[in-house]
């Protein structure tokens, strides 16, 4: 990923966090298939390994299964806020003009060793935690308890569990660090006006601004 100093992010916390808020990776493969995306809801235990592990399930029928025990390395990419940045928004185009469109957006890159486990109590494990990641803002939160046991156990006969240790990870917040500060006002000013994904990076503008 092309990386300028101005929107690196290398603080693992700070990437992370963007993983457990959306945490719908696109796992990426390059095995005996060819190039393979597949978009996987994925967990991340910051405190095991170095950079933390990353787990999910996917179907026994996905081929993506083979393609993972075939690899050495898999990238997932983890999407966070994105926007288009009109030029209308800066502060410098009433000033000279020299503005040009631009899109902001906030993203990680994750690579490891992807390990196919094939076990039921990890597998268990993993759908609790994933559910319960979705589940305990809700008022009334679902649990897999609340349904038969046989019919979660014939469930589970059809997937597998994937396990990633992450070994190098990349973030990205690309949001108009690179502009004067009245810029980035204008910018965030009209990201508010905007969807809710414009006004998610709104926040995140102005906390990197509070931030310095």
């Amino acid at each position: 990923m092309y990386l300028p100093p101005a929107f690196r992010e290398d603080r693992i916390d700070v990437q992370h966090d963007l993983i457990r808020t959306h945490p719908l990776g696109l796992l990426i493969t390059a095995g005996p298939g060819g190039l393979m995306a597949n978009p996987v809801p994925f967990l991340v235990y910051a405190e095991e390994g170095g950079r933390g592990t990353l787990r999910a399930h996917v179907s026994r029928a996905n081929p993506v299964l083979q393609e993972l025990a075939a690899v050495p390395e898999c990238l997932i990419v983890f999407q966070g806020p994105q926007h288009y940045v009109t030029p209308s928004w800066y502060a410098t185009k009433e000033e000279s003009g020299k503005v040009v469109p631009t899109w902001n957006y906030v993203t990680v890159h994750a690579w490891g060793a992807p390990r196919v486990v094939d076990d039921g109590a990890w597998l268990r494990r993993q759908l609790e935690d994933l559910t319960r990641s979705q589940e305990r803002a809700r008022p009334a939160p679902w649990s897999i308890d609340d349904a038969p046991g046989d019919f979660i156990a014939a469930q589970m006969k059809g997937i597998t569990g994937v396990e990633i240790s992450i070994t190098r990870v990349e973030g990205k917040w690309k949001l108009s660090q690179n502009r004067l500060e009245a810029d980035r006002q204008g910018v965030a000013d009209g990201l508010r006006t905007q969807s809710e994904s414009g006004k998610a990076m709104a926040d995140l503008i102005a906390a990197m601004t509070r931030n310095g």
